[in-house]
């Protein structure tokens, strides 16, 4: 038993859950992963009469999001030094703008989402409607952050994509210049797949801050499915970027 128990804990996938598990953010989207999933499987059992079975889990979504926020203070800082530096930095027009767009858009939703964690926890107590009208402007900034990593996306995709068909076009004389193009290809394909993976995650994201604003009205079931799938895709993220892969 001792040698099995020893196994468990020095394996190596523990210890790389351990690494991921040490950052904030690998924390963030372990505890998002659960927070989606409570709110589906709430859902889920609400629709089928299991109304006290649901309150639990929705009692747990509700604790994790209020969580998750506590780990997101002051991160709004992030987004406005990113924000300055894509300003200061050469590339193109489209991208940058795009960009910048996205970082204010989550700057905003990350500076009022504190606000409103501090409401929340009744340290600092709004009025009712104050403090609605506050969780929808959040769900604005974060709605408008998503459509223009949407719009980066698309707009880097096509550039990359230009870039590929144009590099294959070339032909080469020399062996060493070939070999310099194809090295050339896989790091722009390796950045078109970072691009398609991030573009689904905000393909599906989108949806929960429009639904909260009003623009479309998904149930909670789809938004805890849509959730739980880009966090998982964002830890997926984290356990390379933890193993040092790419």
């Amino acid at each position: 038993m001792a040698s099995i128990a020893s196994q468990l804990v020095l394996h190596p996938v523990t210890s790389q859950s351990l690494r991921v598990l040490s950052t904030s953010l690998g924390r963030d989207k372990l505890y998002r992963a659960l927070q989606y999933f409570a709110r589906f499987f709430a859902w889920l059992l609400l629709s089928r009469g299991y109304k006290i079975q649901a309150a639990r889990w929705d009692a747990l979504k509700s604790h994790l999001a209020l969580g998750r926020k506590l780990l997101r203070l002051g991160k709004f800082m992030e987004n406005a030094q990113a924000a300055l530096r894509v300003l200061s930095s050469p590339g193109e027009t489209g991208e940058r703008v795009t960009m910048i767009g996205r970082h204010l858009g989550y700057f905003g939703y990350l500076f009022l989402d504190n606000i409103a964690w501090a409401n929340a926890i009744k340290f600092y107590n709004l009025q009712p409607s104050t403090a609605q009208k506050l969780n929808k402007r959040v769900m604005q900034f974060w709605f408008t952050g998503i459509v223009f990593s949407i719009a980066h996306g698309l707009l880097k995709a096509g550039r990359l994509a230009n870039e590929v068909k144009k590099l294959q076009n070339q032909t080469w004389a020399e062996k060493s210049a070939e070999a310099e193009r194809d090295l050339k290809l896989h790091d722009l394909q390796l950045a078109r797949e970072a691009v398609r993976y991030q573009f689904i995650i905000d393909l599906l994201d989108v949806w929960i801050p429009a639904t909260n604003i009003g623009l479309v009205n998904f149930n909670d079931g789809i938004l805890g499915l849509f959730g739980f799938v880009t966090s998982l895709m964002a830890l997926r993220q984290q356990w390379f970027a933890a193993a040092g892969k790419k």
